[in-house]
């Protein structure tokens, strides 16, 4: 039997209210509560939500008259007290144990309000946005963020109901209707310390090996995808207290944010176990690689280096030496304000699946660049260790759990 859980619907009835009403009829046809929380901001809706547009107005700090006269001046200070208000709500609703799910729908307006919101809850409450823009290559990496938000594609805009959207409103309401019944909520725990992981597929041989010699020392590993946006996560988690330490294992980030490549993960990685204290190993996966597939322009300007081509959105060009000693300084930047222990290991066979004898990304005496500068900048060089193995291999996972368990041992991080 199915418990009765309470379900949040971010909208804004002013416009989409009458063609959404039947949202609400799913969920409670399927033994949940279902609450409105209407945001609108424009004109008077057709009938009042379960949180009204008054409410969540009053709640961000301004009377839903003066959001309707700022909505026509300055539209994103309606805006912000309406998701500064909706969020306080959601978050009280929740802290009470009204709410175990939410779930948004609309267009551009609802996608960034809902989410916003979404961002707001903790890991693990089902949060599901059903919207056009859901496969938007500008927008939805800002509406997801490093959050667990589910974006689902209506394909069509949520306006006046007809058979091909109701379709999809369906599969929406049928997917958080199915998160909130399955979901073990927050409550997850841990009976052994975590550590994270940075992986992607040129590494992975390396962290697959890796998982179970944690496992046996005594770890839960948490493997996070180095693409930009999986890496991000792992820095804020650890900034939350999620890890007791990292084998950062694809640092290639640091590369990707220097020259602009698809896997940016932003000016900060590194900085959250270096100010946090957790003990850290890391390794130079990735550095060796710029990822610019689907851009013509920057695939143009490094023609003449080795490319190795995936696909065409996985266009791989081999890194320079001056390109390695530049981020060798960023690096050695950061580390050198290091709060806990680390250490940083060098393959000298290569870094990655690609960067082995043979193969068309291979550059030893660029990777060598690296090394040496690296060692120039930092305040302890003898902190970095090179080892006689190719990074793709379990040998050298052996190696840097090894090291992990050494550092670990030394002491407790500064933040656990």
């Amino acid at each position: 039997m199915t418990h009765k859980k309470g379900i949040v619907i971010i909208c804004n009835l002013d416009t989409r209210g009458e063609d959404i009403i039947f949202v609400k009829h799913l969920i409670e046809q399927r033994g949940h509560r279902a609450y409105f929380l209407d945001f609108s901001m424009e004109e008077p809706p057709p009938f009042p939500g379960d949180i009204t547009c008054e409410q969540v107005a009053q709640r961000g700090g301004m009377t839903i008259e003066a959001v309707r006269e700022c909505y026509r001046s300055d539209r994103d200070r309606a805006m912000e007290n309406q998701i500064k208000g909706a969020t306080a709500i959601v978050a009280d609703m929740m802290n009470a144990g009204k709410v175990q799910g939410v779930f948004g729908v609309g267009g551009g307006t609802s996608s960034l309000v809902g989410t916003s919101v979404m961002k707001s809850l903790p890991f693990g409450v089902p949060k599901l946005m059903a919207s056009p823009m859901a496969a938007h290559p500008v927008y939805v990496g800002k509406y997801v963020g490093t959050c667990d938000i589910t974006m689902h594609h209506t394909v069509l805009d949520v306006v006046k109901m007809n058979p091909l959207l109701k379709a999809q409103i369906i599969n929406a309401v049928g997917a958080i209707c199915g998160m909130v019944e399955m979901t073990q909520g927050t409550n997850i725990t841990f009976d052994k310390p975590c550590v994270a992981i940075s992986s992607f597929g040129f590494g992975e041989m390396a962290v697959q090996a890796a998982l179970g010699m944690l496992d046996e020392a005594g770890f839960t590993a948490i493997v996070c995808h180095a693409q930009g946006k999986g890496d991000k996560a792992m820095e804020e988690m650890i900034r939350s207290g999620a890890f007791h330490g990292v084998l950062d294992i694809c640092t290639g980030g640091i590369m990707e944010n220097l020259f602009k490549g698809n896997r940016d993960p932003g000016p900060d990685r590194l900085m959250a176990a270096v100010e946090t204290g957790i003990p850290m190993v890391l390794a130079p996966c990735g550095l060796d690689i710029l990822s610019y597939g689907g851009r013509p322009d920057m695939l143009d300007k490094t023609r003449n280096r080795p490319q190795y081509v995936q696909d065409s959105l996985r266009v791989q060009v081999r890194t320079t030496a001056d390109e390695l000693r530049q981020a060798a300084d960023v690096i050695a930047e950061r580390l050198n304000r290091a709060r806990g222990e680390w250490t940083f290991l060098i393959p000298l066979k290569g870094w990655s699946s690609q960067d082995m004898e043979g193969r068309i990304i291979y550059d030893p005496s660029a990777d060598a660049a690296f090394a040496v500068r690296l060692k120039e900048k930092l305040d302890n060089p003898g902190r970095v260790r090179e080892v006689d193995l190719h990074l793709y291999t379990p040998e050298f996972a052996r190696v840097a759990v090894d090291e992990f368990v050494r550092l670990h041992g030394a002491g407790e991080p500064a933040n656990i």
